[in-house]
């Protein structure tokens, strides 16, 4: 019997690729967007093998439904074998039957393969991270975390955040961070009462979470659709800036 000893992917477990992913997550050292996919078992996992060897690992989810798995979204290979990445990756594509491919432009490894295996590549969204520490003042507007008695506003796109902006005896922001990312990263967020907008509270709310977010031993870093010009203003504002973009391609038949 003749074993193929060329490149493969094997479908696996996480256990199984968890410690590559470790050495995966400390090469990107960045808020990785689709992390929580994998411990909420949202992904298929596949060992890259050469010479039945384990030298890498790719991750399949959805892209409409991130439950689905038709879209890869990570694929990391050792260094000793960066250069049979090409066919480490065309492996994975015919394994797992993917039919698109997202990434993060930060990842120097993947965004390659995208742009070679890939079509009609766009980017929806923008990552940011931290880069400077703010002081903005409003006058009349305090910054504090939220209280039981306080009332805020009916939140039409992000939840209620822990911290709020107090302006004329009303909370007129609020936001937070989430943990669901790779440590120690977390996710900023806040929402703006729709009269009080254009007016800083954003960025002072985003001033406070950031505050919060290094004491609770996070590292800050957001994301945002890169149509919503006044979310990325506001990230800007607060001391972050451009780390990547979300970029999602079709892939090549």
């Amino acid at each position: 019997m003749t074993i193929d000893m060329g490149p493969k992917a094997v479908k696996a477990t996480l256990r199984d690729v968890e410690p590559l992913r470790a050495l995966y997550l400390q090469e990107m050292h960045t808020q990785i967007r689709f992390d929580s996919c994998h411990w909420r078992g949202w992904s298929d996992e596949y060992l890259l093998k050469i010479e039945d060897e384990p030298v890498g690992y790719g991750s399949i989810k959805g892209k409409d439904d991130l439950k689905g798995r038709d879209t890869v979204f990570e694929c990391y290979v050792i260094p000793p074998f960066r250069s049979s990445s090409r066919d480490l990756f065309a492996a994975l594509l015919a394994a797992s039957s993917a039919t698109h491919i997202n990434c993060q432009s930060n990842d120097l490894l993947l965004t390659p393969l995208l742009y070679e295996f890939a079509r009609d590549i766009n980017a929806p969204a923008v990552l940011f991270e931290d880069h400077v520490v703010t002081q903005l003042e409003i006058p009349g507007a305090v910054a504090r975390r939220r209280r039981d008695e306080d009332k805020p506003f009916d939140h039409k796109a992000e939840p209620l955040g822990d911290y709020v902006v107090e302006f004329e005896g009303e909370v007129v922001a609020t936001g937070g961070f989430l943990t669901h990312y790779n440590p120690p990263f977390a996710d900023l967020y806040m929402e703006v009462r729709e009269d009080r907008r254009r007016r800083g509270f954003g960025t002072l709310v985003l001033q406070e979470a950031k505050k919060a977010c290094y004491l609770a031993g996070r590292i800050p870093a957001a994301r945002t659709s890169i149509d919503n010009l006044p979310s990325r203003a506001t990230l800007t504002k607060a001391g972050l800036r451009v780390s990547g973009f979300m970029l999602l391609g079709a892939v090549k038949r």
